[in-house]
């Protein structure tokens, strides 16, 4: 049982060089592009980045020295922002609850009006003009390029230990781990949790010391790590956001690569993205079973609640974009977006 935990969640030292073996001569000219990643092997968002940096190294071979990291062996996500500034890292992918920190319009899929929603609707706002100026400001504020479209990770629900939620009125009183983002916090409290920031690799052990009882994440996530073996036993499947990756690569990096080697970047990066979506759907059908089959009882909220529900947590939208600190062009963008989208349902 313990050699399985520390598979999942011990500090694994990492290093996939990825390229040819190359000389020191040549490695001490090559451009070397370290790519970091939070979570775990065996999670889905690990390999999606993975096979990029893999082929990435094929292609570009005797041009860049490509080394991937998973685990937070290099930084944790809620840190990679800063040590891309800083230049201790070339590439990573973090999720946009932690973006928002730095970009608010980042965390504009965390809003109520998000909530219950199929992946379509970040589909539809990301191919737009909201996603054009949302990929925009991101690239501006942190100084970093955005290579292609987002990845998904698949809906977040609420999971218990103690208290199993049957209904939302379950959630009262909860203390619920969220990874992290304001509107992540505000939306939990509006349904009457008590939100507690946790990162990824301190979970495990805030779980067994009763920190929380409840956490905000997805099926694969829980099945990755195997969290029934830290009393992981309801699920409530509300579809409280669609949490998506971002792909960020250092902006002074990237500058300095020549065109053609940018190119390559971006096309292998595209050529990857509709294979992650459908591995993250994949992995996330086949991590419910896995839960199921572990005893993990699931509770699906039909459709007419979760809009309900929607449009009660519509009222507290106005006080979250505050606190976020979402411009209203922005958000306007993406109230079409909707709109339109909606428009087009038969």
């Amino acid at each position: 049982m313990m050699k399985m935990k520390m598979t999942a969640f011990g500090v694994l030292s990492v290093l996939v060089l990825l390229s040819a073996p190359l000389s020191r001569a040549e490695e001490k000219i090559l451009p070397r592009m370290r790519i970091s990643v939070e979570n775990t092997a065996a999670h889905v968002h690990t390999q999606a980045v993975q096979k990029f940096a893999e082929e990435l190294a094929e292609k570009a071979k005797g041009r860049l020295r490509v080394e991937f990291f998973h685990s937070a062996e290099l930084f944790r996500d809620r840190d990679v922002l800063y040590a891309l500034n800083l230049g201790k890292v070339e590439m990573a992918v973090p999720g946009t609850w932690h973006i928002d920190r730095y970009e608010p319009s980042a965390g504009i899929f965390l809003l109520p009006v998000f909530y219950g929603r199929e992946p379509e609707y970040n589909y539809r706002v990301l191919a737009g003009p909201a996603g054009d100026e949302i990929n925009r400001r991101i690239e501006d504020r942190l100084g970093v390029k955005i290579p292609g479209r987002w990845i998904d990770l698949g809906h977040a629900h609420l999971f218990s230990i103690k208290k199993p939620i049957l209904r939302h009125a379950d959630i009262e009183g909860m203390p619920i781990r969220v990874a992290g983002g304001v509107a992540n916090e505000m939306r939990i409290r509006a349904l009457g949790g008590k939100p507690t920031t946790i990162a990824w690799p301190d979970l495990p052990g805030k779980l067994s010391l009763g920190v929380v009882d409840g956490v905000l994440t997805t099926h694969e996530t829980i099945a990755s790590a195997r969290l029934w073996e830290y009393g992981i036993r309801y699920a409530f499947e509300d579809r409280e956001y669609f949490p998506q990756y971002v792909p960020l690569i250092r902006g002074d990096f990237w500058n300095r690569l020549p065109d053609d080697l940018r190119e390559i970047i971006t096309e292998i990066w595209e050529s990857h993205v509709a294979e992650a979506r459908r591995a993250a759907a994949a992995a996330q059908a086949e991590a419910r079973e896995m839960l199921l089959a572990e005893g993990v009882k699931i509770v699906t909220p039909d459709r007419e609640t979760l809009r309900q529900v929607r449009q009660k947590l519509l009222a507290d939208q106005d006080r979250i974009v505050e606190a976020v600190g979402i411009r209203p062009d922005v958000l306007a963008l993406v109230r079409k977006a909707i709109r339109d989208m909606k428009a087009e349902t038969p």
